[in-house]
């Protein structure tokens, strides 16, 4: 059994590669935005950044639930620093592999700009990348290829990590 995490600041394709890793894995896919209460996401539509103090709640449920599927599943989650991925490593009850979705800035804001319906503020994005510790022991990433190639790559890396 084993969590691979999806990562990156929003805009980087975490749900749209985590559930295609998902599918080819023939796994549970978990979308870590759905987690979030109320209050943090008030708080990410007027445009204010979340606070570790805010992820908590967050982190919980979203370990809770991680725990409670007793298998292999794939979960896209911010996971921008080190406080959240330590949490995730040291508190669900398999393996975690970190998938570091990494790309150019202007491509990122791009992407934000163009999707509709969801509660992240783009102006949000530089606090994002600000927050960013990058995880050494991460797969990384480049997301500027198409989707698919990118979850060939990773399913690549995972399965050379097996």
């Amino acid at each position: 059994m084993q969590v691979i995490v999806v990562m990156g600041v929003s805009g980087s394709g975490k749900s749209t590669i985590g559930e295609m890793v998902a599918d080819m894995r023939n796994i549970p896919f978990l979308e870590g935005d759905g987690y979030h209460p109320a209050q943090n996401r008030a708080k990410m539509v007027a445009g204010q950044p979340l606070s570790n103090d805010d992820r908590m709640a967050w982190l919980d449920a979203i370990i809770s639930d991680v725990n409670d599927q007793g298998q292999s599943c794939v979960l896209a989650c911010s996971a921008l620093n080190t406080m959240v991925r330590t949490r995730l490593t040291q508190e669900i009850s398999a393996p975690c592999i970190f998938v570091h979705l990494t790309g150019d800035r202007r491509l990122i804001q791009e992407r934000i700009m163009a999707r509709k319906g969801h509660f992240f503020d783009p102006k949000l994005l530089e606090s994002q990348f600000a927050a960013l510790e990058n995880p050494g022991d991460a797969i990384a990433v480049d997301i500027a290829d198409p989707p698919d190639v990118i979850c060939t790559k990773i399913c690549a890396a995972l399965d050379a990590r097996a």
